[in-house]
């Protein structure tokens, strides 16, 4: 006589979800912020410029950037935005990764398949679904701290358009001011698409690779797998998402026309692709890869295996009441 024994997925919570998940990345956000301001002002210098040869950078790379901007502003310029990135991060990844195994649920209730067997196309859809919806809530937030981490008081270290905000709510309340509603959303198109793709590659990819570690790899379900997870699908991510970060970026930081309202340089994400491509070449679309992989390889890391730990204490939390 055989038995079959059938695993039972219980239902993830969207509220605890985003809780564990808005902690974890602010835990990392707290590591990874210095390559986040390197890798802003490395995607913006020589906007829209050919590159002339021999002519000088202010930023040449990862490493010498992180020593000039600490010789010139100081651990304060370093960590620049920090604050708002505080709060992108738990709204942004409190969203995304809360909703991303609810959403991966509710779409194996819908096609009445088995939660327990993974499904890679479900998988992608899910984690594409929770990033578009997380970039959009958090896409004013994600415009601010773009211009903070751009800014510097020192003029000789200024990339691209220059906004000064003293802090986030100062920030939020003169765009609001100056350009309304829709100036708070600016760049939120570009936003969608960078976290969507980013999505749909880091969170299957990191499911995957972990089952491929324990599975194959026979790992235990700890800290080591779930660093290599993160690490190994961090690369990938950065792949993916780069072109899409510069766009990003790009869109958000630009200065507003004072007459339409509208941005000086760019009409729309693709406005800005073609742009950048034609003045700078293919390669622009890859510029500061390396802080970029710096910054989220590390940051991927840390949410993961933050994510990990804070989802059982929340759920322990949780099933106290």
């Amino acid at each position: 006589m055989t038995t079959t024994t059938t695993t039972t997925i219980q239902k993830p919570s969207a509220v605890l979800g985003f809780i564990a998940g808005g902690m974890a990345a602010c835990g990392a956000v707290t590591l990874t912020n210095p390559a986040e301001v390197i890798k802003t002002r490395l995607q913006l210098q020589g906007e829209l410029t050919r590159q002339v040869p021999g002519s000088q950078r202010i930023y040449t790379n990862f490493g010498q950037a992180m020593v000039h901007i600490l010789r010139y502003e100081g651990i304060r310029g370093i960590q620049r935005g920090l604050g708002c990135a505080y709060m992108y991060q738990l709204l942004m990844n409190g969203t995304r990764l809360g909703l991303y195994d609810p959403i991966k649920y509710q779409i194996h209730h819908l096609l009445k398949t088995d939660p327990a067997k993974p499904s890679y196309l479900v998988n992608i859809v899910a984690g594409g679904t929770s990033g578009v919806l997380s970039a959009f809530l958090a896409s004013p937030l994600f415009l601010v701290k773009t211009r903070l981490q751009s800014y510097t008081s020192h003029e000789p270290s200024r990339v691209g358009h220059q906004h000064y905000y003293r802090h986030t709510f100062h920030a939020l309340g003169s765009i609001y001011k100056s350009e309304g509603f829709r100036g708070l959303y600016r760049g939120v198109d570009a936003s969608m698409l960078r976290t969507g793709m980013g999505s749909s590659v880091q969170l299957p990819l990191y499911d995957f690779v972990k089952q491929q570690l324990i599975q194959v790899g026979k790992l235990e379900n700890g800290s080591l797998c779930h660093g290599l997870s993160s690490l190994i699908s961090g690369f990938f991510v950065c792949a993916v998402m780069n072109p899409f970060d510069i766009i990003s970026t790009r869109m958000f930081n630009q200065a507003t026309d004072p007459i339409t309202g509208k941005g000086s340089l760019y009409r729309n994400p693709l406005d800005c692709f073609l742009k950048t491509v034609r003045t700078e070449g293919v390669t622009a679309l890859y510029k500061g890869f390396t802080a970029h992989y710096l910054r989220i390889g590390p940051h991927t890391i840390f949410t993961f295996v933050f994510m990990e730990q804070t989802k059982k204490l929340v759920y322990q939390w949780a099933n106290k009441f």
